[in-house]
């Protein structure tokens, strides 16, 4: 009988600090301010007859770039419908309900997300590690969750599962 396990990942160095607003409507959305987010993983896998699903050191590693990417800079999500975003000079211009908002382009990132939440930032991290085919791919793991925090008893997650 095969026995499945799953390891959960939430070290201190899974976490990224950022600026970020989220949007409610065409009118309205939050102001600016930033947050320390955690991030954290749980894979389940097989358990091989070395009593272990496998090394994870390797996930471990690549949150811990993919957190490095997003430390520290304003995170705008470029897919939202309700943003406009253009370059002007060495900044972003962002039109959002009326108003004109500018942004230095080497401080923001824009994130292939429609909101910036923790809802969408748990989904883009768990794009950003399905991406890497030797990572999940060349390994028998079953799920993924990745799980955001903007806060202490609050977070977003995203699940895949092998079909």
């Amino acid at each position: 009988m095969e026995q499945l396990t799953t390891i959960e990942l939430a070290k201190e160095y899974m976490k990224f600090s950022a600026a970020h607003f989220t949007i409610f409507s065409a009118t309205e959305r939050e102001r600016l301010h930033g947050h320390n987010f955690r991030v954290a993983a749980s894979i389940t896998a097989p358990v091989g007859d070395n009593g272990m699903c496998f090394s994870y050191r390797i996930l471990k590693d690549k949150l811990e770039r993919l957190c490095e990417e997003l430390d520290e800079y304003i995170l705008l999500p470029a897919l939202s419908p309700h943003l406009r975003i253009g370059e002007q000079g060495a900044q972003y211009r962002v039109e959002f309900a009326g108003e004109e908002l500018f942004f230095p382009r080497g401080d923001t990132l824009l994130l292939p997300v429609r909101n910036s939440t923790v809802e969408e930032y748990a989904r883009y991290l768990m794009q950003r590690l399905l991406e890497d085919s030797a990572l999940i791919g060349g390994r028998d793991i079953r799920e993924v969750g990745i799980k955001v925090s903007s806060g202490p008893g609050q977070w977003g997650t995203s699940h895949w599962r092998r079909d």
